[in-house]
């Protein structure tokens, strides 16, 4: 191997699992980008290609599970991985392949996104996947960010009414599947966007962030990746979250 790829895989690394979004604005795009802001370099695993605008998704082709599986097992033997972020995986067959591969690999703190529609409202996770994603990888992974849509539909709920609701709805599904979760408050109402983590016998933690007039796509993608990179330069858990949140809201607020 030649001097600079040396180097280059020496660098810490985050692994994206992640799909694609042909119109740059979520995805796999916004992970990279993310991860090069916090000065880390990223390794990828795409788990399948959309066709996409910033209004629709057109078509959405999914990776086999053992090709997912084998570009992730390829990045780790490549680089120095010291943190993953999971985003969309789309079928149950990924979710046990990407499972498969976290179990026989380093051990390194895990972001999951679990994505499950779009922001245009298609479904992004088969419906009988759900189960095999609470019960097979949630347990494995440090966080799981989900926000209050997501978050009703793995609890088997209606969506949180309220802060106390969501709290309550996080702290069940932390129970569950025995890891961090981070109730993300950004489609709720209110002049502050308020993330709650959750972590099993911790007491909760609150991040108010003032609510930006203006949205954008893709800030679930940002906000996991730049918290799987903080967590592998080595910041807590609670400080990860801290410098993320303020990374997403600087991106937000920055004139276009």
């Amino acid at each position: 191997m030649a001097g600079g790829d040396g180097a280059m895989a020496m660098t810490p690394h985050v692994l994206i699992v992640a799909g694609s979004d042909s119109s740059g604005g979520a995805g796999i795009a916004r992970d990279v980008e993310t991860v090069s802001a916090f000065g880390l370099r990223s390794c990828l695993a795409v788990t399948a290609v959309t066709v996409q605008t910033h209004d629709t998704v057109e078509q959405i082709e999914h990776m086999p599970p053992e090709l997912v599986a084998a570009q992730m097992r390829a990045a780790f033997a490549a680089n120095q991985v010291a943190a993953v972020k999971i985003g969309m995986l789309g079928t149950a067959a990924a979710i046990e392949a990407v499972g498969s591969v976290l179990a026989s690999s380093p051990k390194v703190p895990v972001v999951l996104d679990p994505v499950l529609v779009s922001t245009s409202g298609r479904l992004l996770l088969e419906e009988d996947a759900i189960d095999v994603l609470r019960r097979d990888l949630m347990p494995v992974c440090r966080l799981v960010t989900p926000n209050l849509i997501e978050l009703a539909t793995l609890n088997g709920s209606a969506p949180a009414p309220d802060e106390e609701g969501a709290r309550h709805q996080g702290k069940e599904l932390s129970r569950r599947v025995r890891t961090a979760v981070l109730v993300k408050g950004g489609h709720s109402a209110g002049s502050q966007s308020i993330d709650v983590l959750l972590q099993p016998n911790c007491p909760a933690v609150r991040f108010e962030a003032p609510r930006l007039p203006r949205g954008m796509r893709g800030t679930g993608c940002m906000l996991s990746s730049a918290i799987a990179a903080s967590l592998a330069l080595g910041l807590s858990l609670e400080d990860s979250v801290r410098s993320a949140k303020q990374y997403v809201f600087d991106i937000i607020a920055r004139p276009r």
